[in-house]
């Protein structure tokens, strides 16, 4: 049996299907990569400035095998309200994000996408809770599609580069 997103919700993390922000199907697998930072993100939020950072270890470890994978979402204060191509057009003229953005999801929910389903089971949050609380919950996931850790919306990119370059190394 298969979800609305095309996962049978048991393949590895970097197979589950997601969609770019232009609509093409593909996996975060097919982006190639010894890491994964998976963010859940939104345009109007106080956490909206981590794009800079998020861009920044997108540049500095790119080229090491970081894959950064922002994936909009408008379940938290409304603070995601446009469509696609209005998200994709602010993140570049607004932080200069180059790093891969996915179309708008849902993290929590029955409509929660497969992604965020399989990510908050293997990385509960604080006391095994495995709601998403807001804008910019962060997931490392390893090469092999582990996932390593997560982090609350206040953490910082930059406070996550140790545990990246730890994986990257």
């Amino acid at each position: 049996m298969t979800d609305s997103a095309g996962s049978t919700g048991s393949e590895p993390v970097l197979d589950i299907p997601v969609s770019t922000i232009d609509h093409q199907q593909t996996t975060l697998g097919a982006l190639g990569g010894k890491a994964f930072l998976v963010v859940n993100t939104a345009s109007k939020c106080g956490f909206t400035p981590q794009y800079k950072g998020l861009e920044a270890l997108w540049q500095e470890y790119r080229d090491k095998g970081l894959q950064v994978a922002g994936f909009p979402c408008n379940q938290f204060g409304g603070q995601e309200p446009g469509d696609e191509a209005q998200i994709a057009e602010f993140c570049e003229t607004s932080y200069s994000v180059s790093f891969p953005m996915f179309a708008k999801v849902e993290v929590n929910g029955s409509d929660a996408h497969p992604l965020f389903k399989r990510l908050k089971s293997e990385a509960p949050g604080l006391l095994g809770s495995q709601g998403i609380k807001w804008n910019f919950t962060k997931f490392l996931i390893d090469g092999q599609g582990n996932v390593v850790g997560r982090y609350a919306p206040a953490t910082t990119p930059a406070d996550i580069a140790r545990d990246i370059q730890a994986l990257l190394d």
